[in-house]
């Protein structure tokens, strides 16, 4: 594969995965012996009653528990800064993340502020966290982002109209607990989104310049279990086995980022949803296909790999034929989630590609890492073809 250079792989403290392994997190909590935890959620997750069952199993084992429950879909700056003042007057010990990766990127960022001496401001702009952040424990109630593996968290900020990536060893979580039954709920079109981020995820850390023998298991893995599965909990959100799947798959595109990195398509993804609140998971899906074509030339033996990873025949096909094919799949899959392709129910015009284009270019952390290099021309065409 002609690897160079040294690789790592961070990675959580533990995880617990399974049917029902929420009713693990108070064992959990009382291995770091402390009396008063904070719950880190969104109100999609309080509406449907996910807080209450873990919340009965920490009281009833003597442990206090506050909740803020507040977390928005993108969350801004000043989201986090509220959330963080409120934290710090609760006082708690330990921070709960329950939720998609928003909910848990603010409990990771929440968790360093109550330990460090910076304010989220110096954060974004590359101060170092001297000093890890209370325990955390990551349960995920989405198949998406798999934030609970990451040391990273995104913060949207409005002045750049861009969501920004912080980055720190410091903030990987202590705990992941990964129960499918926590994911049941979930709508079908945040099934199919989600599941894209995470698709998205290991297909670009696959063929990150970053790429090494760690992150390629990962990312493999995590392809095949999400291409076999998302069609099937997006159709019937009650099949454990295909949720199962979707968390896993998830949970490696996580890993993978962690000793890999995405590329492109997240890069042009954060100024979809920096200025124009377009939800994360569905930027990246519409995106996909089209930046996997823009490199095909360069990656064309990797997505072979990919192909077969997703279940796709290539017998007898050259590496180009079976890239081909490969991202025609891309395609019929968006197709049979029904996510939309056209950025122009959003608002957007051929008038805001400029500014798209330019926010775009600043991602330069995540497109030096493309296995072929974008200009804002080529930019500029890939948003095109989504209006």
């Amino acid at each position: 594969m002609g690897y160079t250079g040294i690789y790592s792989l961070l990675n959580a403290g533990k995880i617990i995965a399974g049917p029902d392994s929420i009713g693990t997190i108070a064992s959990e909590v009382t291995d770091y012996q402390v009396k008063k935890v904070l719950i880190i959620t969104d109100k999609g997750v309080w509406d449907a009653g996910l807080i209450e069952k873990p919340r009965q199993l920490l009281e009833s084992n003597g442990i206090q528990v506050e909740i803020i429950n507040s977390t928005p879909p993108e969350p801004e700056v000043e989201h986090v800064n509220e959330i963080f003042r409120t934290a710090k007057e609760l006082a708690c010990e330990l921070v709960i993340g329950i939720g998609g990766g928003s909910s848990m990127d603010v409990a990771k960022l929440i968790a360093v502020m109550l330990t460090n001496d910076l304010s989220l401001r110096e954060m974004i702009d590359k101060a170092p966290l001297r000093r890890r952040g209370v325990p955390t424990i990551m349960v995920p109630t989405t198949a998406g982002t798999g934030a609970e593996v990451t040391p990273n968290a995104i913060v949207l900020v409005p002045e750049e109209e861009l969501k920004i990536g912080i980055v720190s060893s410091k903030m990987m979580p202590d705990c992941v607990i990964l129960d499918p039954l926590m994911t049941v709920k979930l709508p079908a079109p945040i099934t199919a989104a989600t599941g894209m981020d995470a698709l998205t995820h290991a297909i670009e850390c696959y063929t990150s310049k970053k790429a090494n023998p760690l992150s390629d298991t990962l990312a493999l893995k995590a392809i095949t279990l999400i291409s076999r599965s998302i069609r099937i909990a997006y159709r019937n959100g009650s099949d454990i086995d295909a949720r199962h799947d979707m968390l896993l798959g998830a949970m490696y595109g996580g890993m993978a980022i962690a000793t890999s990195s995405t590329t492109a398509v997240h890069a042009l993804a954060y100024p979809l949803g920096g200025k124009y609140r377009i939800p994360h998971g569905l930027s990246n899906a519409i995106l996909l296909p089209h930046v996997m074509k823009f490199n095909m030339d360069h990656a064309e033996d990797k997505f072979k790999d990919i192909a077969i990873a997703m279940g796709i025949n290539t017998n007898g096909l050259t590496d180009r034929q079976a890239a081909v094919k490969m991202i025609e799949n891309l395609y019929s899959l968006i197709d049979d989630l029904n996510i939309t392709m056209n950025l122009k129910d959003k608002g957007i015009t051929e008038d805001d590609l400029d500014g798209m284009v330019e926010a775009a270019a600043k991602v330069t952390r995540l497109l030096d890492n493309n296995p072929k290099p974008m200009s804002k021309d080529d930019m500029c065409a890939i948003y095109k073809k989504l209006l």
